[in-house]
């Protein structure tokens, strides 16, 4: 039997307006397509990853020379950070959406003994880990984790700091000081954060590993490197316990971007096979973040957020979120209940929102590299539409026109 030959694929435009991937700029794009067919130990590749180091650290606000990208997608560089928990290390994790409950799985899944793993491997449940939920739609405040570590004095703790699961922003200041006071290293996931938020990672001395993505805030594409941090003192307790991986061990993986023992190694050395492409378009990505500088990529999004937010608003929508990447709201009173309907209508329509993964179901709306006035205005018209296509009246032109108010 023959096997099928498919026909070729094409993939249409879409307005990728979730909590991410972000819609991919053009320059990124062509950074991709327009590269010579390379080595990959060629000199201008060795080049482009040592400059990407460097540009890293510069984004994150770091001098941690542990500071590189990790090849895959945000996962690889949560499991990198991860890497360094042992079964029967305590740690607590905060969760309060979609997003770090994955985080504190896989946690669990690290820290579980032989015998926590055998009985359920896919959902082991380790005594070393100790989960604070705190419910959807809340922040995990300073107080929260002031309050957990002071009582289970635990070596880790793990947060996100934005949790796109339900649009919320926590408090990294409250948890460094915290870890600080109680002695406890702190890891950060800062997938949503890195690339939109303005802050420093060396301002926060309390934690310790912090990983991203390539495709939200720093807006390269999905699959290419997912930027990762460690201080000295993460390095050092990693050297004592090990890492329980290869591909994703911080102190191997560094060695492939040239970081040798602690110092950064100019010359280049022999990595694992990155591609030309990848690199060229990764080292456009952040060439473009630094270009625009973190302040002023921070005021663009605060500026574009309180725009979209006002328009929705003005169409009846309750706004519960306070991330400026991701705005995750209520529909209007009439249409509670048609939520998933309502994004599955859009969606037919390459108008790409998302529904929230967690209950209660909300409606999530992103602008990732969304942030012109007539990108804004196309969301605002197309959920406006959608609204009056489900019976809810509404007035799109109003809408329309607070946003530029906003703007303006």
């Amino acid at each position: 039997m023959n096997a099928p030959v498919f026909p070729e694929l094409k993939i249409p435009n879409t307005i990728a307006a979730g909590p991410g991937p972000g819609n991919t700029s053009q320059r990124v794009l062509d950074a991709y397509y327009n590269q010579g067919v390379a080595d990959h130990m060629n000199p201008d590749v060795i080049r482009g990853m040592i400059e990407a180091k460097k540009m890293l650290r510069e984004i994150w606000g770091t001098n941690n020379v542990h500071t590189f990208g990790v090849a895959g997608t945000g996962w690889s560089g949560l499991d990198m950070m991860f890497s360094v928990v042992h079964p029967g290390e305590k740690i607590v994790l905060f969760v309060n959406g979609t997003f770090s409950g994955i985080d504190e799985l896989s946690v669990r899944m690290k820290g579980a003994t032989e015998e926590e793993l055998q009985a359920n491997s896919l959902d082991p449940k380790a005594a070393s880990v100790i989960t604070v939920k705190v419910p959807h739609g809340q922040s995990v405040s300073g107080e929260i984790v002031e309050k957990a570590l002071g009582e289970h004095k635990p070596k880790w703790a793990a947060m996100a700091h934005w949790e796109t699961g339900s649009g919320r922003v926590n408090d990294i200041r409250g948890f460094s000081d915290a870890c600080e006071k109680h002695g406890v290293l702190g890891l950060v996931d800062a997938v949503s954060s890195l690339g939109i938020a303005e802050f420093r990672a060396d301002d926060y001395p309390g934690i310790h590993g912090w990983a991203s993505c390539p495709q939200k805030g720093v807006m390269a594409l999905p699959l290419t490197y997912s930027p990762v941090t460690f201080s000295d003192t993460y390095i050092e307790e990693l050297k004592k316990v090990g890492g329980r991986s290869f591909a994703h061990h911080p102190i191997l993986e560094a060695r492939h971007w040239s970081i040798i023992e602690g110092q950064d190694v100019e010359k280049g050395s022999y990595h694992r096979t990155h591609s030309p492409y990848a690199v060229a378009s990764f080292h456009e990505a952040l060439r473009m973040v630094l270009e625009e500088g973190m302040l002023q990529r921070a005021e663009r999004y605060r500026t574009a957020e309180k725009a979209l937010n006002a328009a929705l608003t003005k169409m009846g929508c309750t706004v519960t979120s306070n991330m400026t990447s991701l705005l995750v709201l209520d529909l209007p009173e009439q249409l509670h209940g048609q939520e998933k309907d309502f994004v599955a209508k859009c969606r037919a329509e390459n108008f790409c929102i998302w529904p929230t993964l967690s209950e209660p179901t909300q409606i999530r709306v992103g602008i990732l590299n969304l942030l012109k006035e007539e990108e804004l205005t196309e969301i605002t018209r197309r959920f406006g539409d959608m609204l009056n296509r489900h019976d809810c009246k509404t007035d799109v032109d109003a809408a329309v026109a607070e946003l530029k108010r906003h703007l303006q």
